[in-house]
């Protein structure tokens, strides 16, 4: 299986860790939506996007490369987020635009981390420590059920 993860992480590398632990277990390139370029994402058979959350939805950054991409019928793909209160909610946009490209979205991952945008800066933050050993290893977990879809 040849993998993908593409994902964006400004702040705090909150969803880094995650795509780490998740490439990890995937043996998956990883890149930011920079770097990406149609043709890489033709060749690969699974594809995650994964973006912290800002005022609720993905960075521009990886809604852009969406954008951007051919339609893709039936290219699997898998969607994964972090955010101060970790709602899986905030995935559900993403996934409907990559459905609008054609991608059949198989999993969805989510979880909390360190937040200190706008207004929370002021308290010091939502969600220190997070996301934190337990939550990387349901991530890399998420990824081993992902490869299991491949074997």
């Amino acid at each position: 299986m040849k993998a993908l993860i593409v994902y964006s992480s400004v702040h705090h590398g909150n969803t880094e860790k995650v795509a780490k632990a998740m490439a990890g277990e995937l043996g998956a390139r990883l890149l930011k939506p920079a770097e990406v370029f149609a043709d890489m994402v033709s060749d690969c058979d699974l594809i995650g996007f994964g973006s912290g959350i800002y005022v609720s939805q993905f960075h521009r950054s990886v809604l852009s490369l969406v954008d951007s991409l051919p339609t893709s019928p039936g290219k699997q793909a898998f969607v994964f987020s972090t955010s101060g209160v970790g709602k899986a909610a905030y995935n559900e946009r993403f996934k409907a635009k990559l459905a609008e490209k054609g991608y059949k979205v198989i999993g969805q991952f989510h979880c909390k981390g360190f937040d200190t945008y706008g207004p929370l800066k002021l308290v010091g933050g939502i969600s220190k420590g997070r996301p934190n050993a337990e939550d990387l290893e349901r991530a890399a977990a998420f990824a081993r059920e992902l490869k299991m879809k491949f074997a």
